[in-house]
């Protein structure tokens, strides 16, 4: 069981990720922009992030910067879990420090994959 963090500002969203990782016994919090996450991250120090990129306010990519570069919470791995499915962003993701990236609708077995290989 882990802790997650998940940014993102669209309640379905949310709540179709939380179902999905609360069937794997993992600790969910919720932040819903970029700003608010990285602060939560800051505050819980979750196990893993998984971060949207269009939201109002600091964007998911501006937020995965602060989030890789801060000290306190630069070894915690996001992943991107986006409807932004170009090369160029996977490519800014992984500039910003992202270590997945994930294109919605992330399927179960796809998130949980990915997380897995995060995870220690």
């Amino acid at each position: 069981m882990a802790h997650i963090l998940i940014v993102d500002d669209s309640p379905t969203e949310v709540r179709k990720i939380s179902k999905i990782l609360e069937k794997y016994n993992h600790e969910i919090s919720v932040a819903e922009n970029g700003m608010d996450g990285v602060e939560l991250a800051k505050a819980k120090l979750p196990d893993l992030i998984l971060m949207d990129v269009v939201m109002p306010g600091t964007n998911g990519f501006q937020a995965t910067r602060q989030i890789t570069r801060a000290p306190e919470t630069a070894n915690i791995p996001v992943i991107i879990v986006t409807t932004k499915d170009q090369k160029t962003d996977r490519v800014w993701a992984e500039r910003q420090g992202a270590k997945g990236y994930l294109v919605k609708p992330a399927g179960e077995k796809e998130l949980i994959n990915e997380i897995n290989n995060l995870l220690p």
